[in-house]
């Protein structure tokens, strides 16, 4: 949209007005925004995704299904974009806890607990990540948004693993492993304790795949006590020490 300049190079009343409207108008949107996530959560958590369609988001929002149309095209670009508003909730639970984090195995454990803390088995949370992850091999956009977080799963643990004062002297591709090992046990933990009808797995969850990072460590911190043992690729011991 073009204003056209008064003379002496001022502003008209009505451009000033608008710019300063702008800052309202994308906060109201950004509210809009957030109550139709909160109703696709809300209805794929009561109904199943299959079920969900833009009417029932709408009517759970309260608005036309034009309106749901209008900032989110389709029942996909609106999953997409609930999926990304959790994955951030998530990102932010794990900066405060790293921040907390004094140490290479509390930076781990961060991890740990921020991914499998109890937002994440809250029912409709659940609900849309079980949904999500079905469509991915179907759906190009959600195959893109878990590369992303696979991604910085990764990142966060291989960045905690390296740090530790050990893998310094173990193989260079260590790190890498345990990583993966990590987010292996994470994904299935949480998928396991999710699809569980006993309450409290979620905290089982956490405490498995804890012990899982601190048994490793600990071998880490014998192979650094005793340079003559050599931590083996499978998690045993050589030189003296076994598990």
């Amino acid at each position: 949209m073009s204003v056209v300049p008064s003379v002496g190079g001022a502003r008209p009343e009505t451009g000033t007005a608008e710019v300063a409207a702008r800052p309202r108008r994308h906060a109201a949107e950004d509210v809009r925004r957030r109550q139709l996530i909160d109703a696709t959560i809300e209805a794929i958590a009561a109904v199943g995704f299959q079920a969900t369609t833009l009417a029932e988001i709408a009517g759970r929002a309260g608005v036309s299904p034009g309106l749901v149309a209008f900032y989110f095209r389709d029942k996909n670009g609106l999953l997409e974009a609930t999926l990304r508003h959790l994955a951030m909730q998530l990102s932010t639970s794990l900066i405060e806890l790293q921040r907390q984090a004094t140490t290479p195995r509390r930076r781990i454990l961060a991890v740990v607990d921020a991914t499998l803390g109890p937002t994440q088995f809250d029912r409709r949370i659940a609900s849309v990540w079980l949904a999500f992850w079905a469509q991915v091999p179907a759906v190009p956009r959600f195959a893109r948004v878990q590369r992303i977080y696979a991604a910085r799963l990764l990142a966060n643990l291989r960045a905690g693993f390296r740090a530790h004062p050990s893998l310094a002297r173990l193989d260079g591709g260590e790190a890498a492993r345990l990583a993966e090992a990590t987010a292996a046990m994470i994904d299935g933990a949480w998928l396991r304790a999710t699809l569980s009808p006993e309450a409290g797995d979620g905290a089982r969850a956490r405490q498995l795949v804890g012990a899982f990072v601190e048994g490793r460590l600990a071998l880490l911190d014998l192979a650094l006590m005793h340079p003559s043992a050599t931590v083996a690729p499978n998690g045993a011991e050589r030189g003296g020490f076994s598990m």
